[in-house]
This record gives structure tokens, sequence and C-alpha cells, in this order.
């Protein structure tokens, strides 16, 4: 007669994970506060510097005045208009822009498992300037919704390159990333090189030449705020449809046969973090031109920092894509004045060299 042998768990190990989770979740939290503090310090300081210089301490008492009226806006004052009508409108649409990107970027690295990947990876970047050029050559006076017509267009191109891209991947009910990268890298070539035709059909208009070459550069050029309101209510969707990918982006950096045999339909999964990045990044463009880099090392960073799981890795790149982008833009605006430098440029300025150095040091870290 055979003797069964029963292992009962251990009760100090589950003790011990238990403990371990509760303190990760504990650090977690802790960060998510202290990058919510710095982001609202961020901020704070951003609105402050400018030509006119408003003390940090009025900025907070006049925002803090206004949240306790109901929101009405303190603009009787000299400070308060030039916070709540030139500064903080900028600073706020910095944030969502910096939050954006570093999102999408998280997605994208998140589908490729390459965490080089960003979210002009699949040549939004190209419709998105096609799109823009067409609106400031064409349509410099068209208005859709308070939005000029380069945003408009920048916004509409961007999404409709993206699900261009995937349907033209799309082979025979799959889609292979490599034939995704390779339709992106292609699209976004043509259509990119597609502006300059625009251009030569309009030889007079060296406004809109010169507009474009700072749109594509970056720059922040929407500052009205039911303007930005609309495209923090996409972003806002856009955060909250990623937050159920992430355990699905968790599960496909086990492999795609693992993930289907845990019951993830991967190619939805695949369509959803393509719709939801192309949505993150058609707001960011709309609002702030081709900015590059943020997307790009930001995610990076924090997943080196953090790890790889994309459940903290999203709200934490969020957070601080929204805090580097804020600093940035203010020094754009302010190191050269009264010229402004495109905050593209000074992105490419601190990220390119970031970028090339974790190429030197080789950290092509597959995701899990």
């Amino acid at each position: 007669m055979e003797t069964q042998v029963i292992t009962l768990p251990n009760p100090s190990s589950e003790g011990v994970k238990e403990a371990k989770s509760a303190a990760a979740s504990l650090r977690f939290a802790i960060v998510v506060a202290a990058l919510c503090v710095l982001l609202a310090v961020a901020i704070v300081v951003a609105t402050a510097v400018g030509p006119i210089a408003i003390k940090p301490g009025s900025v907070l008492s006049i925002l803090i005045a206004t949240v306790f009226n109901r929101m009405h806006l303190q603009t009787g004052s000299v400070e308060g208009a030039i916070i709540f009508q030139i500064r903080l409108p900028r600073v706020v649409a910095s944030a969502l822009v910096g939050a954006a990107l570093s999102m999408a970027g998280v997605l994208f690295q998140g589908l490729f498992r390459n965490p080089m990947a960003d979210p002009y990876v699949i040549g939004s970047s190209g419709g998105a300037a096609l799109g823009a050029t067409i609106g400031l050559v064409w349509m410099p006076r068209l208005s859709v919704l308070g939005f000029s017509a380069s945003a408009f267009f920048a916004f509409v191109a961007s999404v409709l390159t993206m699900l261009l891209v995937y349907w033209l991947a799309r082979v025979a009910g799959r889609t292979p990333i490599v034939t995704l990268l390779l339709a992106g890298l292609a699209v976004g070539t043509i259509l990119n090189n597609s502006t300059a035709f625009v251009v030569m059909l309009r030889p007079e208009s060296e406004l809109a030449v010169r507009l474009l070459a700072t749109w594509v550069h970056g720059a922040i050029s929407i500052t009205e705020w039911p303007q930005i309101g609309v495209i923090a209510v996409l972003i806002g969707i856009g955060t909250m449809a990623s937050k159920p990918l992430a355990r699905i982006l968790n599960t496909l950096a086990l492999g795609e046969d693992y993930a289907q045999q845990l019951g993830v339909r991967v190619e939805v999964a695949r369509a959803m973090i393509i719709l939801v990045g192309s949505l993150l990044t058609a707001a960011a463009v709309s609002l702030g031109g081709l900015i590059g880099f943020v997307g790009l090392v930001v995610p990076h960073f924090i997943r080196l920092l953090i790890g790889p799981d994309h459940i903290r890795l999203l709200p934490l790149s969020g957070l601080a894509g929204a805090i580097f982008l804020v600093l940035a833009d203010t020094l754009a605006r302010t190191a050269f004045a009264p010229s402004e430098l495109p905050v593209g440029v000074l992105t490419a300025i601190v990220g390119g060299p970031a970028f090339l150095y974790l190429l030197r040091k080789g950290r092509r870290e597959h995701l899990g």
C-alpha cells in the first residue's frame, strides 16, 4: 500500500510573500505621491517663471483661491490674468503632452517587446506632419471646434495613419510585429516626404513654411482652455483604456503562445493597444507638434528604476513624462528670452545623448 505524502503550505512562506507584496505596494504608493507633489511643484514654478516674474507663493495662493471659488478664474488682477490667460494653459498643455507621449511609449514598447520603441514607431509622425502641412498651407484660417486647421488635421491624420499601417500589416487574420514595423516605416516616410510636395504647390506660403518648421520641432501651440479641455478628455479616455491593457502587456511579455494559453486574444489585444496608443499620440501631437524622445526615454528610465511591470510602469511614466515636459518647455521659453526655442529641440538635446548612452551600455532589454 502506497503512502501519499501531502505537502502542506508553509504559513511562514506565505506570510513573507504577503509582507513583500504589501511593502512593494507601499513603495509604489509613496513614489506616486512623490511624483504628484513634484508635478504640482513644477506646475507652480513653471507658471511663476516668465518675463514678468511672479512669486511661486502668489501663484499658489491664486490657484487655491480659484479652487475654493468653484473654479471661477481669478483674472481680475494683472497677476491673475497672466497666470490664467497666458502661462497656466501652456503649462497644463505641456503636462498633458508629456503624460500622453510617455504612456503611449509604454504601450508601444510593450507591444513590440522592445524598450527602444516610441509613440511614432508605426508612422504617426509622417501622417501628423502631412495633416499639419495641409492645414497650415491650404486652410490657415479654418477652425474646427476652436482648433486650428493644423492641429485638427494633425490629430486626424495621425490616427488614420496608424489605422492604415495596421490594416496594411494584417495578413491572414494576423499582424506580425516585423510587418507592422516595416509598414509603419514605409508609410511614415512616404507621408513625411509628401509634405514637401504640398508646400511646393503653394510657394507663396512663406509664413506657413516657417510655422511648419516650428511645429515639426515641437511647440506647445494651443493655449486656450476649451481646446485644452477637449484634449484632456481624450487623454483621460486613453489613460483609462490603457489600465486594463497593462495586465495584458504583462502577459504578452511572456510570449504570445503562452498568452493565448492563458486566454488572451492576442490580435484583439494588439489592435486595442494600437488604438489607445494612437489616441494618446494624436492628442499629444495636436497640442505640441512632433516632440521627440519623451515617449522613448522617460518610459525606458522608469523601467530601469522599477522593473517591467506595466501596471506600475504606465502611471509612473505618465507622471514622470508630465514633469519632464513641463520643465523642458519652461526652459525652452525662458533660456533664450525674448526668443523661444522649440521644446522638441530641447528634448532632443537631453534625450538624444541619453538614448545613445543606453545603446552604448548595451541595455537593450526585452520586457519581462
